[in-house]
């Protein structure tokens, strides 16, 4: 894993252990370079300092929580890096908020307690199997759809999509 050591890693989490955890993984990885933040508007501001390669955050978190932190990255006019992997890491994996991550346009997703394989597995992916990128007019962000249908005809894909497309006609 001696790829791993030009990566630049943005750690943002609100809790110092987890930090301390994640860091370790990261580390004995091979991973040398990783900046922490306590929460989005400190992780945001190392954005806009560094070149970040990779962003870990939190999805609880406060004044800006992990979710509102991966919009500004793929929607502000300011931000450093609208395409910047970021993996989001939380306690909580009700699909509600998972749905709610992806939406927001978090390229991958890893539950606490983590572990070591599942941070990286994560790191593997958005590093060698990026999934492209999607700009429609409510979201950008990496293509949700893990799948290509190999009878796929067209721009919509959804049965919802065929019946707001039949209403056109």
């Amino acid at each position: 894993m001696s790829s791993l050591q030009a990566l630049q890693v943005l750690l943002v989490d609100d809790n110092q252990h987890m930090r301390a955890i994640t860091s370790a993984v990261l580390q004995s990885a091979g991973v040398r370079k990783v900046r922490e933040a306590a929460d989005g508007a400190a992780g945001l501001e190392i954005l806009r300092e560094h070149a970040i390669d990779l962003a870990i955050v939190d999805f609880n978190m406060f004044p800006l929580d992990g979710v509102e932190f991966t919009r500004l990255v793929r929607n502000s006019p300011d931000t450093a890096n609208p395409y910047l992997p970021i993996i989001m890491m939380t306690g909580h994996s009700e699909k509600s908020r998972v749905y709610e991550a992806r939406d927001a346009g978090v390229t991958e997703f890893v539950v606490k307690p983590i572990t070591a394989k599942a941070i990286l597995d994560r790191i593997q992916a958005v590093i060698f199997k990026p999934r492209p990128f999607v700009k429609t007019d409510g979201y950008f962000g990496p293509d949700r759809r893990r799948s290509n249908t190999s009878n796929y005809k067209g721009p919509m894909r959804r049965a919802s999509d065929q019946a707001k497309d039949s209403s056109a006609a």
